[in-house]
């Protein structure tokens, strides 16, 4: 990579995308920033504003949406999300590409607004069933978060064909080194 790009990185929730978005940062962190994206939704378990997320009013969020602050935003689970044109801009002046954790819509809205700028990679679970164990593994949310969580991951599944790299994170060492191969263009 010699200039910094956006890495878009897409998933049904619980298949993987955040663990193989963090070990890349762990690994590389002279080369890449992680963005911190907006949202409406409440913290989850130890989660710290600015840390995880930009945790914000729902009319706070809509005052950022009014005032063009967002490269991309959308309503997802019934909450908002989105980047912050900043979080982009500061990235690239320091010089590194920036890792987007984000959903399908928002992926298609950043490829748009940065169509020579970026790599987009969608991350899916082995199964849908796989995908429903690790979600309830984690403990944090109860079932009706879990259905409407699984309901969505189908949709999300349907527009997987939208990227231009798709990685089956069966194994997560051997998906890692798939990650790494097409962040670095290899």
């Amino acid at each position: 990579m010699s200039k910094p790009k956006l890495i878009i990185v897409s998933a049904p929730s619980g298949a993987g995308k955040s663990t193989l978005c963090q070990r890349l940062l762990k690994d590389y962190p002279e080369k890449f920033k992680f963005s911190i994206s907006s949202t409406t939704r409440k913290p989850r378990g130890q989660e710290q504003n600015g840390k995880e997320y930009h945790f914000l009013s729902k009319p706070e969020f809509q005052k950022g949406i009014e005032a063009g602050q967002f490269a991309e935003w959308a309503n997802v689970h019934d909450e908002f999300y989105g980047t912050s044109k900043s979080e982009i801009d500061a990235a690239f002046l320091a010089g590194k590409s920036i890792i987007l954790d984000i959903d399908v819509q928002g992926a298609a809205s950043l490829r748009k607004s940065y169509p020579n700028q970026h790599i987009d990679i969608f991350v899916a679970p082995p199964s849908l069933e796989v995908l429903e164990q690790r979600l309830r593994s984690r403990g944090t949310d109860p079932d009706a978060v879990i259905a409407k969580r699984m309901k969505n991951a189908k949709s999300e599944m349907d527009r997987m064909n939208e990227f231009t790299t798709i990685l089956i994170n069966d194994d997560l060492d051997e998906t890692y080194k798939k990650f790494k191969d097409v962040v670095f263009g290899k």
